[in-house]
């Protein structure tokens, strides 16, 4: 929003799970005879409740499959931006007297956050300790070689002949603190480490969970701390890969 980029579905995920995942669901299946709404909200203010339109007169005009698209589009706009419009243009109004716009205008959002929060020393040992595994146990290879991209690790190879130790190129602080942000939406770490980290309705542990499609992208659900994650054969190929996702695909591959 500081950027003025319009906000969509994707982004109702870490503001409302519930909604996003209702939203989804209308935008995914034939609603006829499933959901009776109208292009209006019920808004309470100070204990008062009262219906607000989407758009004019749109407590009158009924959510059809025809115009659920923008129904949606006008439901997340209302629920992320307009709610709050008058209390972020004093936000950003204060904001841009100490930065101008045009210095952060050159910034996609996550860029932006990174520079704001700062990039985190991270413990790659805790993120470990305090992980949790859908469909993988920790021993997986394609695991192990996850946890090798977030750390220095020095493989050593042992021949006839000779001993040759080779130090595998990993991710410098900014690489991990944007991997850190990819799949939690923040590049911050909790002050008392991993175990205290925050899905949008609680405590929620890291989790890598497996999903089949080799050829596919890591994929990242930040409302739950979640990483998709294909069981890549190759150290070389998942560090591809997840680079790929992480700093190329800005919005891409994030829900």
């Amino acid at each position: 929003m500081i950027l003025r980029k319009k906000v969509n579905l994707a982004d109702m995920e870490g503001v409302d799970a519930e909604v996003y995942r209702n939203l989804q669901w209308t935008l995914d299946n034939d609603i006829t005879d499933a959901i009776y709404e109208t292009f209006s909200v019920e808004d309470e203010v100070f204990g008062e409740k009262t219906t607000i339109d989407l758009k004019p007169n749109g407590r009158d005009i009924e959510v059809t499959n025809d115009n659920k698209k923008e129904w949606i589009e006008l439901v997340t706009e209302w629920r992320i931006q307009k709610r709050v419009e008058e209390q972020f243009t004093a936000f950003v109004s204060g904001f841009h007297e100490l930065i101008p716009a045009d210095l952060v205008n050159v910034f996609d959002e996550r860029e932006l956050e990174l520079l704001i929060g700062g990039i985190s020393d991270i413990d790659v040992d805790d993120w470990i300790k305090n992980t949790d595994y859908r469909g993988y146990e920790e021993k997986d290879p394609v695991i192990q070689n996850f946890w090798k991209v977030c750390d220095d690790q020095i493989l050593v190879v042992v021949s006839q002949s000779l001993t040759v130790v080779q130090l595998i190129r990993t991710w410098d602080s900014e690489q991990k603190s944007r991997l850190l942000q990819f799949a939690t939406g923040t590049s911050r770490i909790p002050v008392n480490g991993f175990k205290d980290l925050q899905g949008s309705d609680g405590p929620r542990r890291f989790t890598i969970e497996k999903t089949q499609d080799e050829s596919a992208l890591p994929k990242s659900h930040t409302c739950f701390n979640r990483l998709d994650l294909p069981p890549y054969k190759s150290f070389e190929a998942l560090k591809e890969k997840l680079t790929w996702a992480v700093e190329e695909t800005v919005g891409f591959g994030q829900e």
